[in-house]
């Protein structure tokens, strides 16, 4: 029987909790253009790409470690909150992790924020290691969609 658990990372961003979540609600948009070198294309095949039930394929580029495509539904959204919870349900991942759920949730902290990423997954054999390679990946991005948020005007489009 393949085993399940969690993965959790916290992190500080310079940027404000209310443009890290625009760009967390804007990420169909957002991620392929700041973030090339690591996603090629979302695109929205069901729903608005915003809401619970939207359905979102993304390509990865060469920056990904070990998926290339991923489709993933956006299971809850939570604007008081600036909590997303999202899951993956095809795609490279799926030959790794029967079930992958992942949870972002964006905390003001004063003029920055704090990003909790969380991940709940049940490995497809036990020799496959927690996805720890994602976790890092996650937060690489959040770091350089931080970075591109303090590098263009973004902040005049939210």
């Amino acid at each position: 029987m393949a085993s399940s658990g969690q993965l959790h990372v916290d992190f500080e961003l310079k940027s404000p909790a209310e443009k890290v979540w625009g760009t967390i609600r804007d990420s169909t948009t957002i991620f392929p253009q700041a973030l090339s070198h690591d996603y090629k294309s979302i695109q929205v095949l069901e729903g608005d790409g915003k809401a619970p039930g939207s359905v979102r394929l993304i390509n990865y580029a060469e920056g990904s470690p070990i998926v290339k495509v991923s489709k993933e539904r956006i299971e809850s959204v939570d604007e008081a909150e600036k909590k997303y919870v999202y899951s993956i349900i095809d795609g490279d991942l799926q030959k790794y992790y029967k079930t992958f759920i992942g949870k972002i949730i964006v905390v003001p902290k004063g003029e920055s924020s704090l990003v909790k990423w969380s991940c709940e997954f049940e490995k497809a054999s036990e020799e496959i290691p927690d996805p720890s390679v994602i976790k890092e990946f996650a937060v690489k991005n959040f770091k350089e969609i931080d970075d591109y948020l303090h590098e263009t005007t973004y902040d005049r489009v939210i």
